[in-house]
C-alpha cells in the first residue's frame, strides 16, 4: 500500500529549535519525528511512500535517503512554493494511483491504520478521517458526524461552549484516487478550507472515525514536552532511542549513546538526554528533553526546559521553566535565563533572547 507523509512545513511554534531543521526532524525520544511515522507505515505494509519537502528538505533527503533501511522504498516531491496540503497531494497524483494514506510527518501517534482503512473500505469512502477526542477543542479543528460516522460539518477553533464536537481531525486520512478530480493543478489548495467542505456539500461519501490510539500534534514546546512524558511513560507505542531508566516511581531518564555524565547529577520527572551528551557534577535535570552534542557545565539547572544541539551550557546556567534553547547556543558561567525565554544563536554568533533579560 502507497502513503504520503506531509513534510514541508516550517513548524514556526517550535522556534528556535526548527532554526535549522524542519519539524519532521525534531527529536521525540532520541529519534526524529518523522522516523516514528515510518516505522509506523512499514508495521502496516505501507511500503511505498512519497513525502513532499520545502523548508530545510535537505536534512530530510540526507537521513532517510531512499528508505531502504526501514525495509520500504520512499520518494519525494519538493515543493519550490508550498502548494497546502491538498495541492501537495495533487503533485504526487502520478504516485498516489490506489488507495493511500496521508499522515502529517510531524505528529506523534500509534494510530491502528489498518483498522482505519478496513473501516473506510465497509463505509464505501471516498475520503475518510482519523478522529481524536480532545479537551482543549479551541486549539483544534474540529469535525461534526451524523451516527453513521458521515461528516456533516466542521468548526475551526471554536469555543468550548460553542463546540459542536469534540473530536479533532488528525490529519491522518484514507483517500480513493478519485480524490484528485476535487483538486485543482499546480495551486495552493487546502483540505480543510476547501476540499472538505466542498465534500459535505455535495453529499461525497466522506466519513470520520475516531481513532482510541495514541496522538498527539507537536505543535509548541509545551505538547513536544508532553508527548516525551506520554512516551517515557508507555502511552505510546513507538520505539524510543537509548537507555531508559527508571530511578524512581515518577522519574524516568532515556539517556542516549556515548553520554557523559558526572558525579551527583539529580533526575526528577521525564528527562531525555541525546547522544553525545556531557552532563557536569552536580547538574540538576527536572522535566526536560537535551538534543544531541550538547555540553552542561557543571552545577547547572535545567528546569522544565529544552536545549537543542550542539549547545555549550558552562558551569552554572541555569534554565528555568519553559525555556528553550536553539541549537548551536553558548551560554556563559553563572547565566540564568528567565522562564518561557527563548534562546537563538543569530547569524553573527551572538546569543539573541526573544524575552527577558540574561541576568
Amino acid at each position: 500500500m502507497k502513503a504520503m507523509i506531509m513534510a514541508a512545513g516550517v513548524g514556526s511554534r517550535l522556534m528556535p529549535l526548527t532554526m535549522h531543521i524542519p519539524k519532521p526532524m525534531v527529536p521525540v525520544g532520541n529519534r526524529p519525528l518523522m522516523e516514528h511515522i515510518i516505522n509506523l507505515l512499514e508495521n502496516h505494509h505501507c511500503k511505498q511512500l512519497i513525502a513532499n519537502l520545502h523548508y530545510h528538505a535537505e536534512s530530510i533527503r540526507d537521513y532517510f535517503q531512499d528508505g531502504s533501511k526501514y525495509g520500504l522504498s520512499l520518494n519525494y516531491s519538493p515543493e519550490e512554493e508550498l502548494m497546502g496540503t491538498a495541492g501537495g497531494v495533487k503533485k504526487c497524483e502520478w504516485f498516489l494511483d490506489d488507495t493511500f494514506v496521508v499522515i502529517s510527518g510531524d505528529a506523534l501517534t500509534d494510530i491502528d491504520i489498518t483498522s482505519l482503512l478496513q473501516a473506510h473500505r465497509r463505509h464505501g469512502a471516498l475520503a475518510t478521517i482519523a478522529l481524536k477526542r480532545v479537551e482543549e477543542v479551541e486549539h483544534f479543528g474540529v469535525v461534526i458526524t451524523d451516527e453513521k460516522h458521515k461528516i456533516k460539518s466542521f468548526q475551526e477553533k471554536p469555543k468550548r461552549a460553542e463546540a459542536l464536537s469534540n473530536l479533532a481531525n488528525t490529519g491522518i486520512y484514507v483517500f480513493e484516487p478519485e480524490i484528485f478530480k476535487y483538486i485543482p493543478p499546480r495551486q495552493f489548495y487546502d483540505f480543510g478550507k476547501q476540499v472538505f467542505p466542498h465534500l459535505v456539500k455535495v453529499g461525497a461519501p466522506f466519513y470520520g472515525i475516531t481513532i482510541d490510539d495514541y496522538w498527539c500534534d507537536v505543535g509548541n514546546i509545551d505538547t513536544y514536552r508532553q508527548a516525551h512524558q506520554d512516551l517515557l511513560n508507555g502511552q505510546v507505542g513507538v520505539r524510543a532511542a537509548g537507555q531508559l531508566i527508571y530511578s524512581s516511581a515518577s522519574a524516568r531518564t532515556l539517556i542516549g549513546r556515548e553520554v557523559k555524565m558526572g558525579e551527583e547529577v539529580r533526575m526528577q520527572g521525564t528527562v531525555v538526554i541525546g547522544d553525545g551528551c556531557t552532563i557536569g557534577s552536580g547538574v540538576s535535570l527536572k522535566d526536560c528533553v537535551i538534543w544531541n552534542n550538547s555540553v552542561i557545565g557543571d552545577k547547572g539547572v535545567i528546569d522544565q526546559a529544552v536545549v537543542g544541539s550542539h549547545c555549550q551550557l558552562d558551569p552554572g546556567v541555569r534554565l528555568n521553566a519553559g525555556v528553550v534553547v536553539g541549537s548551536g547556543c553558548v551560554l556563559k558561567e553563572g547565566d540564568v535565563i528567565p522562564a518561557n525565554s527563548k534562546v537563538f544563536a543569530s547569524t553573527t554568533g551572538e546569543i539573541e533572547l526573544e524575552q527577558g533579560q540574561i541576568s
